[in-house]
């Protein structure tokens, strides 16, 4: 009979409800009522309380379980466990909205269901709204809501149907479906695991009752696969030289054998092995599963590239997109403020570039256009990122579709992706994940090259205004590097126009510029690919110009700097040089900013 009962399913359920509307009394009578507390547990509470005089609570139990935690003994303050003949429940208490929006979007604790919890003398508040609307952003179908407290109202019918219609109403609005309205007193024990002799006029479910009647959401098998990658792992003991993609599946399945594509690169290959952790070796792997393979050639990727399989539908990549929003912060979201995205494994750079239109969570009205976002309101907004990601949007699969903004270190807002959008590199990108898709890699991975050649492949971007001498700092870079044993190569603006360009060159780079800035990317993604730091010169290079090469070549390989006072163009360059910069001198700043950033290594 153990044996049958560890291997019951398991569910994670949300719990949210206003503040003091008895969100932890209704944990602490599930606990209680499910003999899940560890033994002896619920006499240690009612003794302690009444040792200290004071009247037990069942939200006592969670307090008491939050110590333990923090004394590292059982317990997870963010987590709370119960079991029933059924399945085993993971509680994830929303104590504030952040906790539940950083747990649903980061893939934490992604809750299956939802109990939300009403105050019955105090009725539909605000929170009890924004909390049905994040609920229904973030696609949480299963939800029953608990008018808690009937015991404080006489269990009077009434005052729960009252309830019942005002916030079904405003459900409809945002189009769910609660599973079940349930008239409770976590106090008294009234419907939560026995029906209350109180509320005869309630002939329906208990709580726990919905809570075995919730579907286990299956495991999206049959969906395209997906796998953020977590992490490539390289060894080197015993002459094991295995390189192996870990990460998460979200969909789909795997197994050896199966050809790869890589997005945002496009990069592609064939699986050669499937790899667990201390596991006997699988013929596939599946969505839910954390593991990893190897591949048939070694080719180059990161964190925060998406795993895919090739001829299966494709991921989104763009920089631009559609979302809707909930915010969190402090402060308020700022329209063209810098903000750090997380969505998968991937980390980049983003901008609100336009709020569409801001939304009062609490009523659902709206505002007018805005510059700014206040705290707990959700809005529809286009986001820039500085590098393409991968991602789903929300109507196709809600998992790859999530994303949080960060600012200044903490996790502020969130939401989904509901519509990609074109940028202005949006022509390149496609050529180049074609470009990638039909690369033949070296059987030389570039992590060798990077150890055999003591650098990082990196392309150094020296521009400024025309007669000024960035070619002599550009040139002494060069010779500096070499003297010092390192693979670099200095490539001027002319080497290109006239000689891969000759067949469109009209008026130096003014008519047909793009094609130009794709060309010169091209020839420096092929250096760089050999292992070799790039110095290229241009004149007056603009944000656009490098929007095209980071399209072409990864952003974290390219540095850029500006020789000269005089800021001509919007690009945004990582070291300025000054005019009157002696060569060895702006050489000697240069170098220790590719020293800093670990393109060449510092000596011991």
């Amino acid at each position: 009979m153990a044996e049958i009962l560890e291997n019951r399913e398991q569910m994670n359920i949300v719990i949210a409800g206003h503040v003091d509307h008895g969100k932890s009394t209704i944990i602490g009578r599930l606990l209680a009522d499910t003999d899940s507390l560890p033994k002896g547990k619920l006499d240690q509470v009612r003794e302690n309380c009444r040792i200290n005089s004071k009247p037990f609570e069942y939200a006592f139990l969670l307090d008491a379980l939050k110590d333990e935690q923090a004394q590292g003994i059982t317990i997870d303050s963010a987590r709370v466990f119960f079991k029933t003949q059924k399945r085993h429940y993971i509680i994830i208490d929303a104590p504030g909205h952040i906790e539940f929006l950083k747990n649903m979007i980061t893939g934490a604790s992604r809750a299956e269901s939802a109990l939300l919890v009403i105050d019955a003398a105090e009725g539909v508040r605000e929170n009890s709204r924004r909390h049905g609307y994040m609920m229904a952003m973030l696609g949480i179908k299963q939800l029953a809501v608990l008018v808690n407290k009937m015991d404080l109202v006489g269990y009077d019918e009434q005052v729960y149907r009252k309830i019942v219609t005002e916030y079904t109403t405003f459900l409809e609005k945002i189009n769910v479906t609660p599973y079940a309205f349930i008239p409770v007193s976590g106090r008294e024990g009234d419907n939560i695991a026995a029906a209350s002799a109180h509320m005869t006029w309630h002939r329906e479910r208990t709580v726990l009752q919905v809570l075995d009647e919730f579907s286990k959401e299956p495991a999206p098998l049959d969906k395209p696969f997906r796998m953020p990658v977590q992490d490539v792992y390289k060894f080197t003991n015993k002459g094991d030289d295995r390189r192996i993609i870990a990460g998460t599946i979200e969909a789909g399945r795997l197994k050896a054998g199966d050809e790869v594509v890589f997005y945002p690169s496009g990069k592609k290959t064939r699986v050669n092995s499937l790899e667990e952790f201390n596991h006997p070796l699988r013929s596939e792997i599946v969505a839910g599963q954390a593991a990893g393979f190897t591949t048939s050639e070694q080719i180059y990727v990161t964190r925060g590239e998406m795993v895919t399989i090739g001829g299966e539908p494709k991921p989104q990549v763009s920089t631009r997109f559609k979302v809707s929003l909930f915010w969190l912060g402090r402060d308020p979201l700022i329209r063209k403020k810098d903000y750090l995205l997380k969505i998968g494994t991937a980390k980049v750079n983003a901008r609100v570039e336009e709020i569409l239109r801001v939304i009062d969570a609490s009523n659902l009205e709206s505002g007018d256009k805005n510059d700014r976002i206040n705290r707990n309101d959700v809005a529809e907004c286009i986001i820039k990122v500085n590098k393409a990601i991968a991602f789903d949007l929300a109507d196709q699969f809600a998992a790859t579709s999530r994303f949080v903004l960060i600012d200044n270190y903490e996790i502020w807002g969130g939401g989904i992706i509901r519509e990609v959008l074109e940028d202005k590199q949006t022509w390149m990108r496609d050529k180049v994940i074609m470009r990638n898709y039909k690369w033949e890699p070296s059987h030389i991975p570039l992590e060798r090259r990077y150890e055999q050649y003591n650098q990082r492949a990196s392309l150094i971007l020296v521009t400024g205004e025309k007669h000024d001498h960035k070619k002599q700092v550009a040139k002494a870079l060069e010779k500096r590097l070499f003297d010092e044993g390192k693979k670099v190569y200095f490539l001027g603006i002319g080497n290109v126009l006239y000689g891969v360009d000759a067949d469109i060159k009209e008026d130096g780079l003014k008519t047909n510029r793009e094609e130009h800035i794709r060309r010169l990317s091209e020839v420096a993604y092929i250096m760089l690919d050999a292992g070799i730091i790039l110095i290229v010169t241009a004149v007056e290079l603009n944000q656009d110009d490098l929007e095209i090469i980071k399209t072409a070549i990864n952003p974290d390989r390219i540095e850029t700097i500006w020789v000269g006072d005089n800021k001509t163009t919007d690009i945004v360059e990582d070291l300025r040089l000054s005019d009157d910069v002696d060569p060895e001198e702006g050489v000697d700043q240069v170098k220790k900013m590719l020293q800093t950033k670990g393109i060449i290594f510092r000596p011991w």
